[in-house]
């Protein structure tokens, strides 16, 4: 099945270079411009995964993202020239999935977006039941208390890997490996974003976390409420 990508970037070089390599890789790609471009042509023909620069006219990339993100789960790629950690939190915070820092090597590009988008095709496995949660992995659909919970691609992840496995305790970097993989350096706090984000989700209005625990010293574990 062919797979679509909406690259959204206002340099026309470097949109013709990302096009190149990503239809090289076997993928169909879209071009927009600037943001309002960008939601027109998502909102036309929702892609398999959505290729974010930051720094837009018009619409900026937060902006893009917070409302593509409001409306879709798929994934999101952001490419940013502001390396600062804060800016990079923020575009995680606010739906994306992953991030590439400009300038970029068009190689490992095109493999974090076939790595998302390998992990965005539906996994034919059983359903996990936990307490009051239930997770179809099929389907990337969450449920608590019979209410679904939108989920972005790395929080999904998270979330699936860890309630596979409950009560178990898993260090930093041992969920860093799992949910972005081995072939990259992530900074460990990036797992306390991606935590803090899940428990918000979850139980936004517990006293303290009764599903994601912190295991001080260690790291985190679901709670095993069966």
């Amino acid at each position: 099945m062919t797979q679509r990508v909406l690259v959204v970037e206002d340099e026309a070089k470097i949109a013709g270079l990302v096009v190149k390599n990503l239809e090289a890789a076997g993928l169909v790609c879209t071009v927009a411009g600037d943001g309002e471009a960008a939601l027109e042509r998502f909102r036309k023909e929702v892609p398999d995964l959505v290729i974010l620069d930051l720094m837009l006219p018009r619409i900026d990339g937060l902006e893009v993202c917070r409302r593509i993100r409001a409306e879709s789960r798929v994934p999101i790629l952001m490419l940013t020239a502001r390396r600062a950690e804060a800016d990079i939190v923020l575009g995680l915070e606010i739906g994306a999935d992953d991030y590439l820092a400009k300038p970029f090597g068009v190689r490992e590009l095109v493999a974090r977006a076939r790595a998302l988008l390998r992990r965005s095709q539906p996994d034919e496995v059983e359903m996990v039941h936990l307490g009051g949660l239930a997770i179809d992995p099929a389907r990337r659909r969450v449920a608590l208390a019979g209410q679904e919970v939108d989920l972005t691609t790395l929080e999904f992840d998270l979330l699936l890997f860890l309630a596979r496995r409950p009560g178990r305790v898993f260090t930093r970097e041992q969920l860093l490996e799992h949910v972005w993989g081995r072939d990259r350096y992530v900074d460990p706090r990036s797992i306390d974003s991606l935590v803090s984000r899940l428990r918000r989700k979850l139980e936004p209005e517990a006293p303290s976390p009764r599903l994601l625990q912190t295991v001080w010293g260690s790291g985190y574990r679901l709670a095993d409420n069966e």
